[in-house]
């Protein structure tokens, strides 16, 4: 099985577009008379996904098979299922089959480390060493990540450096396929 460990923020949420769930939350409680801590819809409770990252996405799924796994922090605030439904409404042909596992449930004794600086890259290189671990019927993947992983030893990496351009910054769709090939 090929997988794609995949963040959002700065890959295919670009930094263009942070900060927009704060706008559709007002829209959205103002138009339904709730206030601020209302039960929010998938789709508003994240930022939008840039269309043009989308379909280079879509384009790497095609070409390679892959399935996704998140890795991104959102796996914090919903489930799979809401999850799935959130790529569905965005465009992704495919949905995520699973998320990495929560650093926090890895290694209680780190987890409170996380948010220290350069902690969120080392918490999901375990993350995404645990999944494979648990996984051994993965046998291509890559992780697709604006933090730098790479410095904390992870292989099959691919650096988003540009939060502006993310996935489509030029080669990284062939940097991400050959991982997968």
């Amino acid at each position: 099985m090929k997988v794609i460990f995949l963040d959002h923020d700065g890959v295919i949420c670009l930094s263009t577009h942070w900060g927009g769930r704060a706008k559709k939350k007002k829209k959205y409680c103002s138009i339904h008379g709730s206030t601020e801590n209302c039960n929010l819809p998938v789709d508003v409770r994240f930022d939008d996904f840039d269309s043009k990252a989308i379909r280079i996405l879509n384009e790497i799924l095609e070409e390679s098979g892959a399935e996704i796994v998140v890795s991104s922090d959102w796996k914090l605030y919903c489930n799979l299922e809401e999850m799935k439904d959130l790529y569905n409404l965005r465009g992704i042909q495919k949905s995520p089959i699973d998320f990495t596992p929560n650093h926090s449930d890895i290694d209680n004794v780190s987890a409170g480390l996380y948010y220290w600086k350069g902690w969120t890259a080392r918490s999901r290189v375990v993350e995404i060493r645990e999944y494979l671990k648990l996984h051994p019927e993965v046998t291509h993947w890559v992780a697709i990540d604006d933090l730098e992983m790479g410095a904390e030893g992870l292989e099959n990496f691919v650096l988003c450096s540009s939060t502006k351009k993310g996935i489509k910054a030029e080669n990284l769709k062939e940097q991400i396929l050959n991982f997968l090939s």
